[in-house]
């Protein structure tokens, strides 16, 4: 994979990943005070999203790959570096806290007593990944601005 390449997956999967986890956060506000059952029924929307797996899987690789490939260039790097901490740091609490929410309500099929701890677990969590997300595609462009800039040639001064 070349380096434009590897800036382009880059890009796209990070974008891709932030697409849903904008969606949860944006809705956030609107669910967060739902009864029971207008909670467990809302929910069901989410069915069939666990396949969007994928463009986790690709933003960790492809980020992983661009920030092994301009380990060499310093701002480059920190930023590509950046970006794929953010990534991984979404499953961590994809792993710690929404997942564990998702198999104590059998994937929200199921309320248990203690349904709105679970709630704003999994609300919480989403949120919390849409801003790492969000930091990551930053970064991730910023690493690309910083490789642009450095291979800007000046403009010619002509006339001086």
């Amino acid at each position: 994979m070349g380096l434009a390449s590897a800036r382009f997956f880059s890009l796209l999967f990070a974008a891709l990943a932030l697409a849903p986890a904008l969606a949860h956060l944006l809705e956030l506000p609107n669910k967060i005070g739902l009864t029971r059952d207008d909670y467990l029924t809302v929910q069901q929307i989410y069915r069939g999203w666990a396949l969007l797996g994928f463009v986790v899987a690709g933003a960790l690789l492809s980020t992983l790959i661009l920030t092994v490939m301009v380990r060499k260039r310093r701002k480059e790097f920190m930023l590509a570096l950046v970006g794929f901490a953010c990534i991984l740091a979404t499953q961590v609490v994809f792993w710690t806290f929404t997942f564990p929410t998702n198999q104590a309500t059998s994937n929200w099929t199921v309320l248990p007593e203690d349904w709105m701890a679970l709630r704003a677990q999994w609300e919480y969590s989403h949120a919390a990944s849409a801003a790492l997300n969000l930091v990551a595609l930053i970064a991730l462009i910023a690493s690309v601005l910083a490789s642009a800039e450095a291979h800007t040639i000046p403009p010619c001064r002509a006339g001086r």
